[in-house]
């Protein structure tokens, strides 16, 4: 079964092939040379996630999936929240990051969460799948695996931070990994029969 992960992120499609079913052929943007931004005006996660997945599929007529994902921090209002791969306004993580360490320099709350929302669009159903994982914020960053805030990003009942993980381990506690087995559920039972 052919699928499409509407996106032009290699790093995102490399996390998520990992855990899919291995029947089923995985295609991205980059293999419809389609090099486009799609404007994410959802006030939502799940909202941008239709957006992604609903454009691609009308673009392609493939099954399409999309992940709208982010780090929500409690001290800072949910921010950066639907914003977070734009956070700092220059596209680079490393300043999203130095954003959220200058911003959270006196505060001694640091709980947040990375959630990930996966909307499906075919010709038949519109379905969300979503996933969580709490942590906290290290004060310092620390690894080098992973992308975005890994590196900041330390899970509840660990030591390490995100970027530390293999990506294997990574994949087994992950948000995205968390919302991706409800996902792969819903396809092994009712499409790839």
């Amino acid at each position: 079964m052919e699928i499409l992960l509407a996106t032009q992120n290699e790093h995102k499609k490399a996390e998520i092939i990992e855990i899919l079913p291995e029947n089923l052929q995985l295609k991205t943007f980059n293999d419809f040379n389609f090099e486009g931004e799609i404007e994410e005006t959802g006030t939502t996660f799940h909202e941008n996630a239709f957006i992604k997945a609903k454009f691609g599929y009308d673009l392609t007529n493939i099954p399409c999936f999309a992940d709208d994902s982010g780090l929500v921090i409690e001290a800072l209002d949910g921010e950066p929240g639907i914003y977070s791969s734009r956070y700092a306004g220059t596209g680079s993580f490393n300043d999203n990051i130095s954003k959220v360490l200058k911003k959270m320099e006196n505060c001694s709350n640091r709980n947040a969460y990375f959630i990930s929302v996966i909307c499906w669009v075919n010709d038949q159903e519109v379905k969300y799948f979503e996933g969580k994982i709490f942590g906290n914020i290290s004060s310092e960053i620390s690894g080098s695996q992973g992308f975005g805030y890994d590196p900041i990003f330390i899970p509840n009942g660990y030591i390490k931070s995100f970027a530390e993980f293999s990506p294997k381990e990574k994949n087994i506690i992950s948000h995205r990994a968390i919302a991706l087995k409800k996902f792969t559920a819903l396809l092994k039972n009712n499409y790839l029969k």
